[in-house]
């Protein structure tokens, strides 16, 4: 689904990310982490094509590529990824949108004027709101929302246009523990199910181990690549989270 091959990314004359290197399968759930100052939500805004790398390309789905001239993913490829930013402009309890008309604008917004819903519009919103089981705040304004609510709506914006690939930049930050397990479970049921490919950024190594099969732990340079069970039984995972900080398992 993306091949990254040897990218850097410069900020000025400092590379921000140095000769990355890593593929991701369709069907695939990635878990990208790492310090503060890692390079992480760069290497996303890179893969989304807001970022141009300094040297490397990035090759999306059927072969067609961004590389050090553009970094931008074709429009058709764009079309196929659902991105779920770190932060919202919702969250101001006087914002007017509905929920219903949130998850419609990540259809409108991809198309030009006029800017209708169509039936098939219409009968899409609605699956992914039953999907999702919000479909009762439909017509809640989403200011009013709690935290997890929230996120459930920005998911579904995400999802409406049926994308190949979801990604999502620290998503369960502001979200408490358990509302934070039960994001996760969606997402986990959205991979198994729905076949959605996932790469996650998030500071969460202990919650996201239980969901997500593949880790890419990054400091500003790949430091491990593989699965959870690797990560676990290599040594060096201890040195990044803490003895034990990534096994266990909690419930939703």
């Amino acid at each position: 689904m993306i091949k990254v091959d040897h990218v850097t990314v410069k900020y000025g004359m400092f590379d921000v990310l140095t000769d990355i290197t890593f593929s991701v399968k369709e069907g695939d759930f990635l878990a990208l982490v790492g310090p503060n100052g890692s390079g992480k939500t760069t290497l996303v805004k890179t893969l989304l094509g807001l970022l141009k790398p300094a040297t490397g390309s990035i090759t999306f789905f059927n072969g067609s590529s961004a590389g050090n001239t553009s970094g931008t993913p074709p429009g058709g490829e764009l079309k196929k990824i659902g991105y779920l930013p770190q932060k919202s402009s919702y969250s101001d309890p006087r914002f007017p949108a509905t929920v219903k008309e949130v998850v419609a604008s990540g259809l409108l917004a991809r198309r030009k004027i006029p800017k209708i819903l169509s039936e098939k519009d219409k009968d899409a919103i609605s699956d992914v709101l039953k999907l999702l089981k919000i479909e009762d705040l439909a017509e809640k304004r989403v200011g009013k929302l709690s935290g997890g609510q929230q996120q459930r709506v920005h998911l579904a914006r995400a999802l409406v246009g049926e994308p190949s690939l979801l990604v999502l930049d620290e998503p369960t930050g502001a979200l408490d523990p358990h509302t934070r397990d039960c994001f996760y479970y969606t997402l986990t049921n959205l991979n198994k199910i729905q076949g959605v490919t996932i790469i996650i950024v998030t500071h969460d190594s202990h919650s996201i181990s239980q969901h997500a099969p593949l880790i890419l732990y990054l400091d500003r340079k790949i430091l491990f690549y593989g699965t959870i069970k690797d990560f676990n039984e290599n040594t060096t995972s201890e040195h990044y989270f803490g003895r034990g900080s990534i096994h266990g398992k909690r419930e939703c």
